[in-house]
């Protein structure tokens, strides 16, 4: 059964690669013709409607369609080929099915990633760091490493957030690692300053491996953050990219003292300008190396920051998400295995990547047992927390949750510092929660969110009938 089924994931990986192959060399018109190639192999409904849904942007000239060409035609052979396989066929269209099966099989919910820290060790030491009250001493070892994307593959899971800590300080070990599940799609969180031309030419080669470039502005303030020189490193690391033709963007993290810089047509037209294909934001957490409320975007930054995000999407040629005021696209909270979940150096498997406590660890359980833990239960009979998926976290949001999940469960904390969410942080988070819910609230009610009301675009969400796959015509 197996080999079936690596059987026709190549087949329809092969056949949707060529049919990209051709469009590379084409037009707008041929991007069209794409999406509708697509849509006659894509395997669900659900899948069907947002290739139907794209084509309608490429017929209207949104700049999506610019993005698109880009991909199409900057992108290496190689980068691309492993783009469109192993993210959007193997992960997206078949993982779907084998998530879907697997949860018929055992009734536990197979999520759509996987975050994985091997490391904590790093060659900076930011400010602020979500990481940096983890143990630097633990390693995740390379046999546990490639046993969670086995396990991970195996319910039909094929794409992997490397985080850490640097994972490029596990450089060596990374590219075997991607070398060896050559089917699986690897994001990579970097601070960039490890990648250089010959770097850039080895994740060419691999074809599998997308970084995503820690900034936190321009120069002064990346530099006054991270430490003197880092800006320059890292344009020197996406000129590299640029160059060998990967695929690659930036990650910022939104403080008070940014969010309107970061906000800025400037902002963006400068990481546009150094090729970025995406950007992600990130909301600051009071966790990690000295977690401090003060630091985090005011709840008016952070609705300014959600509004900012819609109007890039639709006005640029840069996919932007913002992971808290994105709650509409994936119906709320992400994590606790619904969607993703993070395991940290030591093996601890954690709900989030920003919240610290576990109650499992993958040195004494497999990851199908961890998925049903204790925690990860009371997680998702909670979720969503909410109504208003513009309020999806536990932390930040629902902070009460959090404390009642952490009790329920049993939870401890992973790094030595969570536990303050719980208590001395534990009323500055409720007041933020309640300020922030009156301006979500308002905009929930009163802005056009109602292709997310109808059930969104994405897999989790999607009604259960349509985990059966309509007939092909």
């Amino acid at each position: 059964m197996r080999a079936l089924d690596l059987a026709k994931r190549y087949a329809l990986g092969a056949l949707v690669s060529q049919a990209v192959d051709l469009v590379s060399r084409g037009d707008r018109d041929s991007l069209i013709r794409l999406t509708r190639v697509m849509e006659r192999l894509a395997p669900y409904a659900y899948q069907r409607r947002q290739l139907a849904w794209f084509r309608g942007l490429f017929e209207q000239g949104h700049p999506a369609t610019d993005l698109a060409m880009r991909v199409l035609r900057e992108l290496h052979p190689n980068v691309r080929g492993k783009l469109v396989r192993n993210l959007f066929v193997n992960n997206a269209w078949l993982g779907a099915r084998r998530r879907a099966e697997f949860k018929r099989e055992t009734g536990v919910q197979a999520p759509y990633l996987i975050v994985i820290s091997p490391t904590m060790r790093c060659n900076l030491r930011c400010v602020g760091c979500y990481a940096g009250a983890y143990r630097q001493e633990d390693e995740m070892s390379f046999e546990l490493w490639d046993s969670i994307i086995e396990q991970a593959k195996d319910m039909g899971i094929y794409f992997f957030t490397i985080s850490g800590g640097e994972p490029f300080i596990r450089a060596d070990e990374f590219l075997t690692l991607a070398r060896k599940h050559d089917d699986a799609y690897f994001q990579v969180y970097t601070n960039g300053t490890l990648i250089d031309e010959e770097m850039a030419a080895k994740l060419q080669e691999v074809g599998n491996i997308a970084p995503a470039i820690s900034v936190e502005g321009y120069a002064d303030e990346t530099d006054q953050r991270r430490g003197k020189g880092v800006y320059d490193k890292v344009i020197r690391a996406m000129r590299a990219l640029r160059d060998a033709g990967c695929i690659y963007g930036f990650s910022a993290t939104i403080t008070r003292h940014n969010a309107e810089l970061l906000a800025s047509e400037a902002f963006l037209d400068h990481y546009l300008a150094q090729g970025c294909y995406f950007g992600w934001f990130f909301t600051y957490i009071p966790i990690g190396r000295g977690p401090d409320l003060d630091l985090m975007a005011t709840p008016e930054q952070r609705d300014m920051m959600r509004r900012r995000t819609l109007e890039i999407r639709r006005t640029r040629p840069i996919f932007a998400a913002d992971f808290w005021n994105d709650g509409p696209l994936t119906g709320g909270c992400m994590a606790g295995g619904r969607m993703y979940l993070h395991i940290n150096h030591r093996g601890d498997v954690e709900p989030c990547v920003f919240a610290h406590f576990a109650v499992d660890n993958l040195h004494n359980c497999t990851l199908r047992e961890a998925l049903t833990s204790r925690l990860f239960r009371a997680i998702q009979s909670r979720q969503p927390y909410c109504d208003n998926p513009l309020r999806p976290c536990m932390i930040i949001d629902h902070p009460h949750i959090l404390r009642e999940i952490v009790a329920e469960s049993g939870a401890v904390s992973t790094d030595g510092t969570s536990h303050l969410l719980l208590s001395e942080k534990a009323q500055g988070l409720d007041e933020y929660a309640q300020c922030y819910g009156t301006l979500a609230e308002k905009a929930w009610a009163e802005e056009d969110y109602s292709w997310a009301k109808k059930g969104g675009l994405l897999e989790p969400g999607q009604p259960q009938e349509e985990l059966v796959p309509e007939p092909q015509a």
